[in-house]
């Protein structure tokens, strides 16, 4: 897009206060993710839940000079606004016209509840070489996400395929009066957002509501509601069903477990290989030989481009370097958009310094202008080293600013050892595969253990917005990362959270807020376990502590007296409620009142803590607690005579007693996407993956004994796999001998013999798992609560168990 702010208000029909002839060729709608300020616009989006109205302050202060809102806000700045009735419907009209100016050969849009995104990205592998091919970045597919795609179509543009995604009912029609694809591609129908329609039949009449003006329809026809509604409602347009069963009119004929699959696409027949064989991915396969048979590629042709798909990783991820460095990792793909992408991801580090390695764009075209655009974005992050590898972007160096040095491929970079004096810095890998870029994060990494637990970022932040969802919108939220953030790490999740608005954090002891405070935390911080000698650490880096009795509350004041503490200095009082744990009792709000009275305190929240607040058989005592602590709370306000933030409610009080939410809540294994709701259970997503490699198979005979003390003995010639981890990194030895399994290529296999300290046995007997294949401990397969099943305990403890010495990998999807 490029348009003048004047053109911008006369389009949409909004009004224009300001400079009319400012350039606007981007949008941000997120402040924290504004990269580059230049010819940007900052689109202020209202929410039921939040307002964007509160980040224009921040928008400006990065250097936005154009701001799109409902409302002005007073500003120092020079601003031009444009003031608009709705942020949303402006972004859809804006779209909806710049749409228009276009004649595409081909539109393609992709709906469904999974494989969009990888259907999109296949699509654009397949194409690009043969046209100019614009798409959805990453998987903006939304209210929001569809408009910002559309509006990356420019006259040059042959082909454009955009997901279109929907959460609720009559979505579909505002996305649809935008953007109305010649081809529509419908792609599994599973579970999500299946809550907030009525059944599977609304969910997919909606879905299909995108197709009205199609030409050419395709679907996933194994789902027979699918096929029945879509042929019932375009029975005039032509439809394409793909899937495993033969009333398709593509389907895999031969048996997908070895050898080339036998294609049958309306009677004709023909062999592809297929490494991959699960489910999913070959029905995502079958919808791309399927849109490119109707864009009239050849068999052979098809062939050749299915066989050189790449897999589709659609992730950033972080881990600690060696020197102090944070390792961003995004060598999966390289185009403009992943690159900005990129670059909106590391403002969200709180590391100042910046090195950047960067490869050709192998998949650019007109060079020149794509490096110039290159370098203009990269430029504005200010990185104080950059690194430039291959034979095109090297030509382009001069553009580049900082400390920039070539190379011809990755192993020349690595042997130059100019990595090696980088130190407290955040370096960016962004390369296309072919570079093999991988191979500097191996270099630069601190941890080089197979066994690793990954975190998904993206999923901790769906994870606290659906318990955010059963709250009122002023309701502060506290993330409690003590122990460890639950054994998911320290400051990588506390700084993710910070950035993402949370109200307050809650740590156990005072070193863990410390640590904190030292990376750069400056959310406030409540110490629920505040130890007597930790006082001087809690009051030098402000955090606020838990005061549970007279002996803690008239020690941390007497230490306040001593080290001149500003007045007022934030402390949280815990009442007792039925936990029976710590915390004043009822009759002792009198004497609390007058001491704080006395106090240069300030109470900043009141609390208690739930005790069975997961359990129905327990409801009458959870009721019980919450009176209580309203009763006390109350009471407790009333005689200080102002009223402290109130929290009771815990993940499980979230899920359960909503309606008790007070001032604030505090979510702690919610965010791992554990719950004791079955309503919400399946809106939850899993956070944490524990995985790691088979290091050796080797095949016995029956008899044979695996392990120390002989516990297993085969009774047959059965094939064991050796598994590079053990109780050293947090899985005990009880769930051996049969008792615990692990996944590998989506298939369980039991652990026999005893757990050794850093390795263990796995079963995989006449099963094609190979060394080197990837084995998850926990997951989805078996998940976290399995796992804690065969342990005999609760997720906590599983979480908190594993091993400083197995590697975080943190993960955005």
């Amino acid at each position: 897009m490029n348009y003048t702010t004047l053109q911008l208000s006369e389009i949409t029909g909004s009004e224009l206060i300001g400079d009319g002839k400012l350039c606007v060729t981007g949008m941000a709608y997120d402040s924290r993710n504004i990269f580059s300020p230049l010819n940007t616009a900052f689109l202020a989006i209202n929410t039921a839940k939040n307002s964007g109205e509160k980040y224009i302050t921040s928008a400006i202060e990065k250097g936005i000079s154009v701001v799109i809102s409902q409302h002005r806000i007073e500003s120092e700045t020079d601003v031009t606004w444009i003031i608009v009735e709705d942020s949303l419907k402006f972004i859809q009209k804006l779209a909806k016209y710049h749409f228009a100016q276009f004649t595409l050969k081909t539109t393609i849009g992709i709906t469904g509840s999974n494989g969009k995104t990888i259907v999109k990205e296949w699509l654009y592998q397949s194409l690009f070489d043969e046209f100019i091919t614009v798409k959805s970045p990453k998987s903006f597919n939304s209210q929001l996400g569809l408009p910002l795609s559309l509006l990356k179509v420019s006259a040059r543009d042959e082909i454009g395929i955009f997901e279109v995604g929907i959460s609720k009912p009559s979505e579909m029609e505002r996305l649809a009066d935008i953007f109305k694809p010649q081809i529509g591609v419908l792609t599994h129908i599973g579970p999500a957002h299946e809550s907030n329609f009525e059944n599977q039949k609304q969910l997919i009449e909606e879905k299909i509501k995108l197709f009205s003006d199609s030409d050419v329809i395709l679907f996933n026809g194994d789902n027979l509601l699918v096929h029945s509604l879509i042929t019932e409602r375009y029975s005039s347009k032509k439809l394409i069903s793909y899937g495993f069963e033969t009333h398709n009119d593509i389907f895999i004929k031969s048996s997908p477990k070895e050898g080339d699959l036998s294609i049958v696409y309306f009677g004709e027949e023909f062999n592809l290989p297929a490494q991959r064989r699960d489910e999913a991915t070959l029905n995502n396969a079958l919808c791309v030989i399927a849109v490119l048979k109707v864009l009239g590629f050849s068999t052979d042709i098809i062939r050749e481009k299915i066989n050189m798909l790449k897999p589709v990783e659609m992730r950033l991820e972080s881990v600690k370097g060696l020197r102090n460095n944070l390792i961003i990792n995004d060598y999966y793909n390289l185009d403009l958009d992943s690159l900005k992408i990129a670059f909106q991801f590391i403002n969200e580090y709180n590391k100042p310094a910046k090195t950047l390695v960067l490869t050709d764009f192998v998949e650019g075209k007109e060079t020149t202008l794509l490096y110039q655009t290159v370098s203009n974005l990269t430029n504005q992050q200010k990185f104080q080293h950059v690194f430039l590898i291959g034979d095109e972007i090297t030509k382009y160096s001069e553009l580049f600013e900082g400390d920039v040095a070539v190379f011809n491929n990755t192993t020349q970079l690595i042997e130059s050892h100019y990595l090696d004096s980088v130190e407290n810095e955040l370096i960016l890998l962004k390369g296309a595969r072919k570079f093999e870029i991988e191979k500097v994060k191996d270099h630069l990494e601190l941890q080089k253990h197979d066994t690793v637990l990954e975190v998904n970022l993206n999923a901790v932040l769906h994870n606290i917005n659906v318990h955010k969802s059963l709250l009122k919108p002023k309701t502060k939220m506290m993330a409690m990362v003590k122990a460890y953030s639950y054994g998911l790490g320290g400051y990588e999740i506390a700084e993710f959270l910070q950035h993402h608005h949370i109200d307050y954090l809650g740590v156990a002891y005072a070193d863990e807020g410390a640590d904190l405070r030292k990376n750069g935390i400056s959310v406030p911080i409540m110490v629920m376990n505040p130890e007597q000698h930790s006082y001087d650490s809690i009051i030098e880096h402000h955090l606020e502590p838990e005061i549970y009795s007279f002996r803690v509350l008239d020690l941390f004041n007497q230490q306040l007296i001593r080290k001149g503490a500003d007045k007022d200095y934030p402390i949280h009082i815990k009442l007792e409620t039925g936990m029976n744990r710590l915390g004043f009792r009822e009759d002792e709000i009198d004497e609390l009142a007058a001491r704080l009275a006395k106090m240069d305190v300030k109470v900043a929240s009141v609390f208690s803590h739930l005790s069975t607040a997961d359990s129905e058989e327990e409801h009458n005592y959870t009721m019980h607690q919450i009176e209580k602590f309203q009763s006390i709370s109350t009471r407790l306000a009333e005689k200080l005579k102002y009223e402290p933030i109130r929290h009771i409610l815990n993940s499980s009080g979230i899920a359960n007693y909503a309606d008790y939410q007070f001032e604030m809540v505090r979510i702690g294994i919610g965010m791992v996407g554990i719950t004791s709701n079955e309503q919400i259970k399946n809106q939850l997503r899993n956070v944490v993956s524990f995985k790691s490699v088979i290091s050796q198979i080797s095949e016995i005979n029956a008899g044979d004994s695996v392990g120390y003390d002989r516990k297993y003995k085969a009774t047959k010639r059965t094939r064991i796999a050796t598994i590079p981890v053990g109780y050293a990194d947090g899985v005990p030895r009880m769930i051996g001998n049969g008792i615990g399994h692990v996944s590998i290529s989506g298939n369980l296999y039991p652990i026999v013999g005893n757990i050794c300290m850093d390795m263990m046995m796995v079963e995989v007997g006449d099963s094609s798992a190979k060394e080197g294949d990837e084995v998850i401990i926990f997951n989805s397969k078996p998940s976290l609560a399995e796992f804690s099943d065969y342990c005999k305990t609760i997720p906590y403890e599983v979480l908190t168990s594993i091993s400083r010495r197995v590697k975080r990998v943190y993960i955005k999807d």
